[in-house]
């Protein structure tokens, strides 16, 4: 599993001209998954992201998580994060699940990261989706299981 996670002061997802999910203060992440991920995976990097101390204190120190500082989730499947450029000119996305096996994990990554109490917006599995974002910082990481 591999999530680009994003700090943002909003993001929102559009599909076909309608706005299907839009946050303020949080995280945007775009979720990769593969052949090799299972629950075990989902866990580990929904946990990770949830407690990841990448937001500032008084002092301007990165110490506090999304959910200590009250942020939201805008989460946003990815098939792409596992395109292959090695070769050719192409990229090969033969890394990326197949969307029967992806697309179940991808909502169990969602419904873990609200078990923890955050509030996930996410997009439209397998859609032409137009994703905008107001990065703050710019603070980008890449989480993978």
């Amino acid at each position: 599993m591999r999530v680009v996670v994003q700090r943002t002061k909003e993001a929102s997802v559009t599909v076909a001209g309608e706005v299907v999910g839009q946050i303020e203060h949080g995280l945007l992440l775009l979720v990769g998954i593969t052949h090799e991920d299972s629950e075990k995976e989902v866990d580990f990097v929904a946990d990770k992201i949830a407690n990841l101390r990448i937001f500032e204190d008084e002092a301007g120190k990165m110490n506090f998580s999304v959910l200590e500082t009250g942020g939201q989730i805008l989460s946003v499947s990815q098939f792409t994060l596992y395109g292959d450029c090695r070769k050719g000119r192409r990229p090969n996305f033969m890394a990326a699940a197949r969307p029967e096996q992806a697309e179940p994990l991808y909502e169990l990554f969602n419904a873990k990261l609200r078990e923890k109490g955050l509030v996930v917006e996410t997009g439209r599995f397998g859609a032409m989706m137009d994703v905008r974002l107001l990065n703050d910082g710019p603070v980008t990481l890449i989480v993978e299981s």
